[in-house]
């Protein structure tokens, strides 16, 4: 057998110390089940109550009532059977990044196949051979269902919002190691540092070749623990529990050594992170000329019923918005006038699909008569990947913006903080210049700078949302931006568009618009 080999982590990197004792986490997973034990007898015997109204125990003995008896043999099915459809759904699952939408599904789904499947028990077993001429109560399934996804989803959405509040705190993390050093390890480095709440603290990054220097890799040389052959030894020494791969110029082979020379012991994840433009497209079709395998690409970003879908979607949503926020908006315009001279809404061109120039609505954050040359010069870097478009640090980058901005007023840092200024591109949507979700609406001398490949990005609408701005905004550098964009093209769909619109919000109250 070979032995395991001592390598000393370079940069003085030691292992990360547990900030709670290794016990605790399956201690709470075993209380969260037993409480979810709980709701499921609370939303049955509650449904029940509710429909007919009939006492659960009897009055006269240490029992169950005769009304509620023929309903015991199907709760003593319904607790089982909905704890097993959550664990299967992977709710109790709390290492590494998750959703709230997708946490979401997963508990709609659950409690929607435990109900069917308790239907079925129940007017299959007909509650045991004395109760088989009983008729059940279609209504109490029904508030049960009901009842338990609220029940449930308020339950587990809370779990997870104090789950985040404790990975704030350095709590729950994922001891992991980003193999790489080209711009995407750098990415994948700042995105997981400024997100905890995703699960992951990076103890360090393994060298796979000589880092050049560049912006995005700047910061991975006081974080390199070691090289790809120290690898093995590297996770034994830090306790890693995942790896992220960022260079897909290492061969397969190379990781299957490593991985048989770790052990299953070690219980390491191995994660690929590939560029956005080595993932295919979803619009594809496999087709065959004679003997020949060919791959069909979409031509068209989306077909006319696509189209006409997601036009109605957007007016009944923009629509919806800005009787909703009237109040709001009213209120924005008041503090826009009175915190400077000049119009409340900035009118500015923007280029949208097919080229089109039309005028996007903002609420002004700039002082009136303020000039765009600084902004163009600033953007013109940024397409360029010149170092100097970068406004912020290594660490928090910041890109497309100018860096301490004196055109901005009070009134104008928070509500570009806080994304409120864009409230007025719903105008826009109605009349069919944006859409709700789209891609980053561009200005036109940003456009002159583009070759043709950036033009691919005018085969759609421009967004008030996008992909751009829940996967960073601001921290992604104009060709990351790009890539984003054609992959929200190339991949759209209407259940994409949700996700987007769901992802959105949290990423304002994160402030992604300030950076």
């Amino acid at each position: 057998m070979k032995p395991e080999t001592i390598v000393k982590p370079r940069n003085n990197i030691v292992k990360a110390e547990n900030r709670v004792p290794v016990y605790v986490l399956p201690l709470i997973k075993a209380l969260i089940f037993a409480l979810d034990a709980v709701l499921t007898v609370f939303s049955f015997v509650v449904a029940f109550k509710w429909r007919e109204g009939e006492a659960i125990l009897s009055n006269t003995a240490w029992a169950w009532s005769k009304e509620f008896v023929p309903y015991v043999g199907i709760l003593f099915f319904a607790v089982p059977c909905r704890l097993a459809m959550l664990a299967y759904q992977r709710v109790y699952r709390f290492h590494g990044a998750f959703s709230y939408t997708n946490e979401a599904i997963k508990i709609f789904k659950a409690v929607s196949i435990s109900s069917l499947l308790i239907v079925a028990w129940a007017f299959l077993f007909r509650g045991g051979f004395a109760f088989r001429e009983f008729s059940y109560s279609r209504a109490v399934f029904l508030f049960d269902f009901a009842l338990a996804l609220i029940i449930f989803t308020v339950f587990h959405l809370s779990l997870r919002a104090v789950q985040t509040f404790f990975r704030r705190r350095d709590i729950n993390l994922i001891p992991t190691l980003i193999v790489g050093t080209n711009a995407e390890a750098g990415q994948t480095l700042n995105e997981l540092k400024l997100r905890p709440d995703l699960g992951y603290r990076v103890v360090g990054i393994v060298e796979s070749e000589p880092a050049k220097p560049s912006p995005g890799v700047r910061t991975i040389q006081n974080q390199i623990v070691g090289d790809l052959d120290d690898l093995p030894a590297l996770i034994r020494e830090l306790e890693i529990q995942e790896v992220i791969i960022t260079d897909d110029k290492i061969p397969s082979e190379r990781f299957f050594e490593i991985m048989l020379e770790i052990g299953r012991r070690q219980r390491v994840e191995f994660r690929f992170a590939p560029s956005l433009f080595n993932v295919l497209p979803q619009k594809t079709s496999v087709e065959q000329i004679g003997v020949l395998p060919m791959v069909r690409l979409f031509r068209e970003p989306l077909s006319d019923i696509e189209r006409f879908i997601k036009r109605a979607s957007d007016i009944f949503i923009s629509a919806v918005a800005l009787i909703v926020l009237s109040p709001v908006l009213f209120l924005i315009a008041l503090l826009v006038k009175f915190d400077s001279r000049g119009a409340v809404l900035f009118k500015q061109e923007r280029v949208g699909m097919d080229g089109r120039i039309f005028l996007c609505y903002k609420f002004r954050t700039m002082k009136a008569g303020a000039g765009e040359e600084i902004h163009r010069e600033a953007y013109r870097k940024n397409i360029k990947g010149a170092t100097e478009a970068n406004a912020g640090n290594d660490e928090n980058p910041i890109f497309g913006k100018v860096k301490n901005d004196p055109r901005i007023t009070r009134i104008g840092k928070f509500l570009r903080r806080t994304s409120l200024d864009e409230l007025p591109q719903f105008i826009n949507v109605l009349k069919g210049d944006m859409s709700v979700v789209g891609v980053r609406p561009p200005i036109p001398y940003e456009v002159e700078d583009y070759d043709v490949r950036h033009r691919k990005r005018l085969d759609m609408k421009p967004g008030i949302t996008g992909l751009w701005q829940v996967s960073g905004r601001n921290r992604l550098a104009f060709e990351e931006m790009v890539r984003i964009d054609l992959y929200y093209i190339e991949n759209w769909s209407l259940w994409l568009d949700l996700k987007i619109i769901l992802l959105t919000l949290p990423a304002i109250l994160r402030g992604d618009g300030a950076r």
